[in-house]
């Protein structure tokens, strides 16, 4: 297969990236993996990752047309919070296999294992700040699992780990979590703070009537331990259309 090399990429991309990249057919797809890998710096096996993990098609699947074909001219554009958001998360690079039993605190330490790729699936712009980062409120002591901070947004990004449904009082916790990092953590400068509750089930209706509807800082998102293919990928967004759909009409 042939294709011209755009002028911008000569010199910033190495030969392995470029045996890489002429494996995809599609130009819109090969477009948005030339302009993340050398804004992202990736390695030619971090490229080979994000593509192993349809990274593409679970942020084009979730977007309109328009958005779609910024993302084959632009890369990952970064404007708010909710942009940095996908769903589902792929975490097949952790020590975990799927249909056994485990814990949120070995979600957690295999995250801490593998930051340096849990960091590459979150995208660009991230910083680890910690985890277990306490927060008192007056005699009581909480504790976020992960929290990261977006340089790109400008804003903290505070990640809570659950193992089977999300429940309102998960979606509560993440509010007060979010309230304190905006009130007491967070700069006049700084973008609000974004919670994200990461789990196995999102419990799409408990989510949406306990967040309010102009809700813009807390979010659930899935995550799977296995690279996902383009029809379970497709599988999920029809899922999430009919559910909706139904939500709509509660």
């Amino acid at each position: 297969m042939y294709f011209k090399i755009p002028k911008h990429c000569l010199g910033n991309l190495t030969w392995s990236h470029y045996v890489e990249i002429i494996k995809i057919d599609e130009e819109a797809k090969r477009n948005f993996y030339i302009k993340e890998t050398i804004q992202s710096q990736w390695s030619v096996r971090e490229l080979q990752r994000q593509k192993d993990s349809l990274l593409y098609e679970r942020l084009a699947l979730s977007q309109n047309k328009e958005q779609v074909l910024e993302l084959a001219e632009k890369g990952q554009v970064l404007r708010t919070g909710k942009d940095l958001v996908k769903d589902p998360f792929v975490l097949e690079f952790l020590d975990i296999k799927e249909n056994t039993s485990y814990l949120e605190k070995d979600l957690e330490k295999n995250i801490l294992e593998h930051l340096k790729e849990f960091l590459l699936e979150l995208g660009k712009g991230f910083s680890f700040v910690g985890n277990q980062v306490r927060l008192t409120l007056e005699e009581d002591h909480f504790y976020p699992d992960l929290v990261f901070y977006n340089r790109l947004v400008k804003c903290f990004v505070i990640i809570d780990l659950k193992i089977g449904k999300i429940m309102h009082q998960d979606i509560g916790q993440m509010q007060m979590y979010v309230n304190y990092y905006d009130r007491e953590i967070k700069t006049e400068e700084e973008n609000p703070t974004v919670g994200i509750l990461l789990s196995t089930n999102q419990n799409r209706t408990v989510v949406k009537y306990t967040l309010p509807q102009d809700n813009k800082s807390i979010f659930a998102s899935e995550y799977q331990l296995h690279l996902p293919t383009e029809e379970e990928l497709i599988k999920a967004v029809e899922e999430e259309k009919k559910n909706l759909e139904l939500n709509e009409k509660i």
